[in-house]
């Protein structure tokens, strides 16, 4: 193989920093530099700071910015495909050293959605871990897990995706929940037969729409014709159940986050929707389905195995505990799949 030159490599130290590129793909392919922000966990700031950086290392500009929003110049275009080239085959670089080593250490890179880690999380990794195989868990928002999977960043994912952007990806249905209606304990609910009319007595306290839980309930509630004020708003369940425990508020949530925050459990009442009506019949049922993505024809039979310690786990919980401690009988917790 021929030696690069003492001036190749010297040019080589002016290429953009991989971050940057990355960047420059994500502010792309999302089609704004707010949803490049979210997608990387960054700062708006941080993005736009970034896209400067680049635009200054290869002198030209990379987004018009007279059009609202921005969009990419031509050499912008081009930048981008053989960004996104380069950031593809650095995946296979890094995924290949690494699998060397992961071969004998046997790791396996696991990301689940907050509320799915903190509750089956510890049954997944005792069920799945061994002498011969080492469990990582990490947790965080959907878009972003499904991203570092994409990115092989993590070997399986449990989110609430159905779909895979890139090909090679395939997903499993674990199960779905519904979503529940959550009041204050002493709530009198006599009177109340739609949302509206709790809403006229209590705030409506919602997840952020930053998460997709948060869109799910957002879309329900638009399609039923309910539209409440933004008072209070959350990423995460312990918050905005703590509001509903002080009687400042009700909620809709699913019965994984109810349990991920079950300390707050005596202090709530806990039913289904179709307790509640609109124009005379049962709300409809608002669900959401958790799904295990992976890469065909590299984890062997262990996709298999984990679907089946997080199944039987899920319905070991709804049955000998989430559903006595809520109230509920299992059949408000599970929706079963044609």
């Amino acid at each position: 193989m021929p030696k690069a030159s003492p001036t190749t490599l010297a040019a080589r130290e002016s290429y953009p920093d991989w971050s940057l590129l990355t960047t420059w793909v994500a502010v792309v392919d999302s089609k704004s530099v707010s949803a490049a922000a979210t997608l990387l966990g960054i700062s708006q700031a941080a993005v736009s700071q970034r896209i400067k950086l680049l635009e200054a290392s290869l002198e030209t500009s990379l987004l018009d910015r007279s059009t609202r929003p921005a969009k990419p110049t031509t050499a912008g275009e081009r930048l981008f495909e053989h960004a996104t080239q380069l950031l593809q085959r650095a995946d296979e670089m890094v995924e290949g050293v690494r699998n060397l080593s992961r071969a004998k250490r046997h790791i396996v890179r696991f990301g689940c959605v907050d509320s799915f880690a903190a509750t089956i999380g510890p049954t997944l990794i005792r069920g799945l871990s061994g002498a011969s195989r080492q469990i990582r868990l990490w947790s965080g928002l959907t878009p972003v897990l499904d991203s570092l999977l994409e990115n092989r960043q993590l070997d399986i994912a449990v989110t609430t995706s159905s779909v895979s952007s890139r090909p090679g990806i395939k997903r499993q249905t674990i199960f779905t929940e519904p979503y529940l209606l959550v009041l204050p304990k002493d709530f009198d609910l006599s009177g109340c037969r739609s949302f509206g009319d709790i809403a006229r007595r209590l705030q409506f306290i919602r997840y952020s729409s930053r998460s997709v839980i948060g869109q799910d309930v957002d879309r329900y509630l638009e399609g039923l014709g309910e539209f409440f004020e933004r008072s209070y708003e959350f990423d995460a369940t312990d918050p905005l159940l703590s509001l509903v425990s002080e009687g400042l508020g009700f909620a809709l949530t699913t019965p994984l986050c109810i349990w991920q925050s079950r300390h707050l459990i005596p202090t709530l009442q806990v039913l289904p929707v179709s307790r509640l009506r609109a124009a005379g019949d049962p709300y409809p049922v608002l669900t959401r389905t958790f799904y295990m993505a992976y890469r065909e024809n590299e984890m062997g039979k262990l996709p298999g195995e984990a679907r089946d310690v997080m199944l039987m786990a899920w319905e070991k919980m709804v049955a000998r505990q989430m559903g006595p401690a809520m109230g509920l009988a299992s059949s408000d917790m599970w929706v079963e799949l044609s």
